[in-house]
This record gives C-alpha cells, structure tokens and sequence, in this order.
C-alpha cells in the first residue's frame, strides 16, 4: 500500500531528477554556445598556429606576442622543457606540445581575466564573423565580412581593418611590435563580432573571450 507520504516523496524525488536535468541540459547548450564563439583557444585557431611555428621554427617569440610581459617567462620556461622532452619519443613528442599548447592557452586566457576550460579540438565550430574577419586578413580586403556588419560600422571597421594591415609585416622578434599588432587584430575582431568592449588583454579587449 503505497501511503501519501511515500506518494510525496517520490514526487520530490521525481522534481529533483527533472531539475537536474534540466540543468545539465542547460549547461550543455551553454557550453555549446560558447564552443562556437571561442578562437584563441581551439586547436584550429590563431594563438595554436603562431605556437606550432614557434616548435617549428624553435622560436617562442611566435608565442610570446599572445601572453603579457610578467607571463615571459612562464612561457618561455615551459617551451625550453617542450622542446626538451619532445624528441625523446613519439608519445612524449605528443604529450610535450600538448602541455605547451595548454600552457599558452591557459596563460592567455588568465591574462583576459577569463577562465580556462581547456584547449577545444580541431573542427569546433567557429562563429562565421570570427572566420570572415580572419579571411579579410589574409586577403587583404574587407570583401569576406559583406554581409555580416552593417553599413553604419564599416567606417569603424575599415579604420580598425586598415590599422591592423598596417602592423601586420612585424619582425617576429620584435615582441613589443607583436604585441602591437595582436592589440590591434583583437579590436578589429570585436567590432567585426558586434562587441566594441571586452576583456582587457594586454591592455585591450580580447577575440578569445567566450
């Protein structure tokens, strides 16, 4: 015989299950949300690259341009013993960038005053502004983002545009220039994206926030 008592218990019970659930679910389309606007911290995006031709061309000052000054030497600590560990196996090889790339990611992000939650595969789904501003880049024109900023901004925008152009042939070990340029190529994303303000990041808002 199943009493009022055990009636409401379950009923209890049932309501906490469906909370939770419903909360999981939540988080999960949160976190799907932001998966789609990240950049800096996905495998495919900008920071990874200018990290992989730092272990390429044994260079960190490819990396260094992405963290602040007081962070130097943490990145450069953590690069000397990649590249170190890196050529003793295949799988130390893999484990050793891995640890790099998190560490760059990590630091970056902390310098944003945003948190870490990992470096996101290759394939992760990419804001389509986020992509049309890194196209107009690398052609060299505006013509990719037509369509997807209004008439009203593209004064502002073609200024931020140019102004990164302008920096863009910096001498890779001239990390102060590097800095420069990421300050810049940050604003132009930002606008591009609909997002005048953001984190400051070096002094600046930052692509990278999600």
């Amino acid at each position: 015989m199943v009493t009022d008592h055990s009636k409401s218990s379950q009923k209890r019970k049932s309501s906490l299950r469906i909370g939770l659930a419903s909360l999981f679910i939540f988080s999960l389309l949160n976190l799907s949300t932001n998966v789609t606007l990240a950049h800096c911290d996905t495998m495919d995006g900008p920071l990874i690259a200018d990290a992989r031709k730092a272990i390429v061309q044994n260079n960190v000052n490819y990396a260094l341009k992405w963290v602040q000054v007081e962070n130097e030497t943490e990145i450069k600590d953590a690069f000397t013993l990649m590249m170190k560990v890196r050529g003793f196996s295949p799988d130390a090889k893999a484990l050793a960038e891995k640890y790099f790339f998190e560490t760059l990611v990590r630091i970056h992000r902390s310098g944003e005053g945003v948190p870490f939650t990992g470096v996101k595969p290759s394939g992760t789904p990419i804001d389509e502004k986020v992509l049309a501003a890194d196209k107009s880049i690398e052609v060299g024109n505006l013509s990719p983002l037509k369509g997807l900023v209004s008439e009203k901004d593209m004064p502002e925008l073609t200024e931020r545009f140019e102004k990164v152009m302008s920096l863009k042939n910096f001498n890779v070990n001239n990390v102060e220039a590097g800095r420069e340029y990421i300050e810049a190529y940050v604003q132009f994303f930002k606008f591009a994206e609909g997002e005048v303000e953001g984190h400051a990041a070096h002094g600046h808002g930052s692509d990278c926030q999600n």
